[in-house]
Parts: C-alpha cells; sequence; structure tokens
C-alpha cells in the first residue's frame, strides 16, 4: 500500500473511530522502531501496531502476536510511565501529510488531567516515533536527530516539537477543480506528475490512479487530455473515494502478494484480489508474512558477514596447508640424498657447491647430483638432508591433519551459511546464534535489551502425493531432533556430500514416489539446490549415528541407496 498522506488519511479516520475513547493498558516495544499499545476499546482489547521501519513504515490494528523484550527501552518506559491507563481522545493525519497524531489524555503525578500526543512520521528511512508532552516538548522518541543528522529540524528530548517543513501543495481533502487547474497552469508532461507536484499527500501509485480514472491512461501527458475535465475528474475521487473504502491485498498471477491497497485500484483491475473488512486487516495479513521476512533479514545480516569472514578465512588457510603438503612431497628426495651422501662422504670437498653420487637404488646406478652447502662440511650437509627429510616428514602429517580439521570447519560453516538463508522465524535465528556463540563464532550477546526466551523452533512439515508426512530440518537444532527422535524404521534422508536439511518421511516402508519426492525436497533444502541433478542419499534412520563429541547436525550413515534428482520447487508447508 502507498502511505502516502492520502492513504493515511484513510487509516486515520478508521483508527478513530475504532479507538477514541479506548483506555491504554499495555504497551510495549518489541523493535526499536516499533511500538504496540493495547487499547480497551469497544468492550475488546485491541492492538495498535505503530512502525517507522525503513521499509515498512505503517500504522493499523494487528493480531500479530510480538515478543517483549526482558527489559524495555527508554522510550517504552516512558510511554508506561505517563500515558498507561489514559484513554485515547482521537487519532488523526496532520496537514494532509503522512504524519499521524493520537492525542491520549491522563492523569498526571498530582492527579491532574494532561495530555499527551504520539506523533508518527511515516517518511520511508526518515520515520520515526515521536512522543511529546502537553507543553510541545519531546519527551523521546525511536530515533534521535542531532545537528550532526539534519541542519533542518532536530528531534531531542527537551526541544520543541515542530512540524516537517510544509511543501506548499494544496491540501488533498479540500482540492477543487479551480484550484487544482490554476496550480498546474504552464505546467507539462505526464498528468500523475502534475497531480503529485500540486497536491499533497499524493504517492506516485495514488496519482497514477487519479489519472487513470481522469483520463483512461495513467501514463497520459497533460498535453494530450482536456485538462479542465481532468482536473474535475481528481476532485471529484479526492472526495468520493473516502466514502467508497474496499480494502484488499493484490496478487500477481503466480499468488504472490503485490500490495495491500485502501479503495479499488481501477489501474491494476488485472490482478487478483482479495477483499477484507477494514484496512488495518488488509495492512496486517500483507506485512504480517513480509515485516517478518525484512525483520529476519535485517537481524541475519551480521551473522551473514559473520559465517562469510569465517569461511574465506578458512578457505584461504586450506590453500596454505595443501601447499605445505605438496611441499613435503620432497621429503624421499631428501631422503635418498641424505644416504647417498652418508654412502660416498670420500666423493664430496668441503666448499663445493654440489657433489655427484651414483645412486645404488637404480639398476645401473647413474649419477646423480646432489646440492651442499659450500659452509658445511660432508658430513653436515648429510645432516641437513636427515633434518629436512624429517621436518617434510612432519609436515606431512601434521598438514593432512590439519586440512582434515579445517575441511571439517568448513563444512560446517557453509552448512550454517545454509541454515541461515532457511530462517523464517527469529526463534530458528535466535537458535542458530546461540550455536554459533557456543563455538565461539560469535561473540555472547550481552545487551540488556534482550528478548523474553522464544519457544523451541519446530521442523517444516510436508505432505507427499501419497499423503505421507515428510519432515524437514531448517538448523543443526532441529537437524539433531529430527534425526533423534525418528523411529528406526523411517526413512532417512540427506544430500550427498554437502551441507543440507535432514529429512524424515514418517512411518515405515514409504513407496518409491514418496521417497523421490523427500529425496527433491532434501536437494531443495540443501547447498545444491541450484542445480539441475542433485545427489541425495537415503537409508533407515536406525543405519545414522552421531559420533560422540560431533558438532551439531553432523551424522555418519551406512547401508545408503543414492537417487540423482531434480530439486523440488518451493511446495506449500502444511
Amino acid at each position: 500500500m502507498p502511505f502516502d498522506g492520502f492513504t493515511l488519511g484513510l487509516v486515520a479516520r478508521e483508527l478513530d473511530a475504532a479507538l477514541a475513547g479506548g483506555r491504554i493498558n499495555k504497551i510495549i516495544q518489541p523493535e526499536r522502531d516499533e511500538i504496540i499499545l493495547t487499547i480497551r476499546s469497544g468492550g475488546a482489547n485491541r492492538q495498535l501496531l505503530l512502525s517507522a521501519t525503513a521499509n515498512c513504515a505503517r500504522a493499523h490494528l494487528t493480531t500479530t502476536h510480538k515478543n517483549n523484550p526482558l527489559e524495555p527501552p527508554a522510550l517504552c518506559m516512558l510511554m508506561r510511565k505517563h500515558i498507561t491507563g489514559g484513554r485515547v481522545c482521537g487519532v488523526r493525519a496532520l496537514e494532509c501529510d503522512r504524519i499521524l497524531e493520537i492525542e491520549i489524555e491522563h492523569f498526571d503525578e498530582l492527579g491532574d488531567r494532561a495530555r499527551k500526543r504520539i506523533i508518527c512520521e511515516f517518511m520511508g528511512k526518515h520515520s520515526n516515533l515521536i512522543f511529546v508532552g502537553g507543553d510541545g516538548r519531546i519527551i523521546d522518541s525511536a530515533r534521535r536527530v542531532n545537528e550532526q543528522i539534519s541542519s533542518v529540524r532536530e528531534v531531542l528530548p527537551g526541544l520543541r516539537y515542530e512540524l516537517p517543513p510544509a511543501h506548499g501543495k494544496l491540501p488533498y481533502d479540500r482540492v477543487t477543480a479551480e484550484a487544482l487547474l490554476s496550480a498546474m497552469a504552464g505546467m507539462n508532461g505526464p498528468l500523475h506528475k502534475l497531480i503529485a507536484q500540486c497536491v499533497s499527500g499524493m504517492s506516485s501509485q495514488t496519482a497514477r490512479e487519479l489519472a487513470f480514472r481522469a483520463a483512461g491512461n495513467e501514463d497520459a501527458h497533460a498535453e494530450e487530455v482536456d485538462l479542465a475535465a481532468a482536473c474535475q475528474s481528481v476532485a471529484d475521487n479526492l472526495s468520493s473515494i473516502p466514502d467508497r473504502i474496499s480494502p484488499a491485498i493484490l496478487y500477481s498471477e503466480d499468488g504472490a502478494p503485490v500490495d495491500a491497497v485502501a479503495f479499488d485500484y481501477l489501474s491494476r483491475a488485472y490482478l487478483k484480489s482479495e477483499a477484507f473488512p477494514t484496512i488495518s486487516e488488509a495492512l496486517d495479513a500483507f506485512y504480517r508474512g513480509r515485516d517478518m521476512a525484512e525483520r529476519i533479514k535485517q537481524k541475519s545480516a551480521a551473522l551473514h558477514r559473520t559465517l562469510k569472514k569465517n569461511i574465506e578465512r578458512c578457505e584461504r588457510k586450506l590453500a596454505l596447508q595443501r601447499e605445505a603438503l605438496l611441499g613435503s612431497e620432497r621429503m624421499e628426495e631428501y631422503r635418498l640424498k641424505g644416504e647417498l651422501l652418508t654412502a660416498n662422504l670420500h666423493l664430496a670437498q668441503k666448499g663445493a657447491k654440489a657433489v655427484e653420487v651414483p645412486n645404488y637404488y637404480e639398476p645401473d646406478m647413474p649419477m646423480l647430483k646432489v646440492e651442499l652447502d659450500e659452509k658445511l662440511s660432508p658430513g653436515q650437509n648429510a645432516q641437513r638432508y636427515f633434518k629436512l627429510y624429517q621436518k617434510a616428514r612432519n609436515a606431512k602429517t601434521l598438514a593432512a591433519d590439519q586440512i582434515e580439521k579445517t575441511e571439517s570447519e568448513l563444512n560446517y560453516l557453509e552448512g550454517q551459511l545454509d541454515n541461515l538463508s532457511k530462517c523464517e522465524e527469529e526463534a530458528e535465528l535466535s537458535e542458530l546464534r546461540e550455536e554459533l556463540e557456543r563455538f565461539g563464532y560469535v561473540r555472547p550477546n550481552r545487551s540488556r535489551r534482550q528478548m523474553k526466551q522464544l519457544p523451541p523452533s519446530s521442523p517444516m512439515r510436508f505432505t507427499a502425493p501419497s499423503g505421507r508426512v515428510i519432515l524437514v530440518g531448517k538448523n543443526n537444532l532441529q537437524n539433531d531432533k529430527l534425526t533423534g527422535t525418528a523411529q528406526p524404521n523411517e526413512v532417512w534422508l540427506h544430500a550427498k556430500d554437502m551441507p543440507g536439511s535432514h529429512v524424515i518421511i514418517v512411518g515405515e516402508a514409504p513407496d518409491e514416489d514418496t521417497i523421490r519426492f523427500a529425496a527433491r525436497l532434501a536437494a531443495l533444502y540443501s547447498k545444491g539446490r541450484a542445480s539441475s541433478r542433485v545427489p541425495v542419499d537415503y537409508t533407515l534412520r536406525r543405519f545414522v549415528k552421531k559420533p560422540g563429541g560431533a558438532k551439531p547436525g553432523f551424522v555418519i550413515y551406512t547401508n545408503q541407496h543414492t537417487l540423482y534428482v531434480q530439486p523440488a520447487e518451493e511446495p506449500t508447508t502444511v
């Protein structure tokens, strides 16, 4: 939904009707830029979500549960102190712009009636939630803006709240055809751009819809249409749309949600739509998954960088270890030269750079050139070769052991990077982070603003065409639990020789089609998901073992069979 001033005016009207007179019972701040007020109104508890997230700034009623921090941030504590128990006097949009004001009446410390305001500015990356006292001064805000951030307007505790600079446009709720025509005089270009330039609160999308209604083409140019008639159409629609609300979510042909709208968009009539009773319900349904995905993306960014950094470190380390292993291949050469030089000390002269000695290990005993250190005696040169041999032999043993450990660590980190891409809930992200903290890849989170204990995450559930349930782990903790609790004769699957999910077919003796369906899921949720042909091993659960001391998610298995399958398309979980 284009959360512009016009749409916000419709939302404000809906919220005012639902919340005016309601009592604030609870306030939480689950995110730095998000506040949820629980308001008792109309005999029911309603949750008002106020979000200043850059890509999802909005206000609406919600039924989505949010986890509360163990210790609330300063803004939340101040709001609880001042307005818990207060009543909502009204909700309104200010200056026909993207600014929402919630006025609250409460009793102060002396028992006198007082009023405070929550002002929500929905302006992209500059969005903010500002708590303002009755004297017009800022108590606190979600984002503090000092003079280094903005030289135009500071938002800091103690300063008087000032509205953002006005644009000098026509207020959308008082537009007349004559005033709009006068404002457009002498202007050329696409009609929708002229509407956006002359009328306040117009996003490009809303302006395009008004242009479509006025000219039958959202890209029509002003010089191609009867401008007076077009201005009349725009004015009529701006006055009539608020009385013809029809909230809906629009979907693309493949079923992906495209947008949430407050009224019929005739210019997008070709899209599928799902109607909702209120704008809040449409917004809540639309943003529920999108907001969570955005939050997970933000919170996983640091983990993603950490994993990539450690993977690159392991790759560099592995390259050096393999180089050392290649260097140790001269081990036998050093031993041979040391032994031949020892047997032919009489041929070597002190100060010589090299000596040729017969190679007794070859049938025809060819002469072998042995390089010498001029500063050493022949005997010391022989001892030098034996020391080089011993060093190369030790290096070979050590390098082989180090390569095995580094490859194991690299596989683990790549598996965790793959698991990170599967995170869709905070619990899954939290479990992955805790595991990385336990192994020292991430510093423990010492922040006081920690979330309450999240419930354990659950594996994905799918239904095969045969009706069998298939469980797929999304991280190492889920994989261990899934494999550990499966029955001995249930089929276990995993992508061969690559990071991926553990997959269990619930029940014994599945048919071949079900096994192949599960194998395609194992391929999809593995590092090889981009390949067209992925090897997937499957065996009975009783042949899968977890070695003592192994890292989470690591198992060994036997009696396996291998299928080569194409990864499944993104299926729907059940």
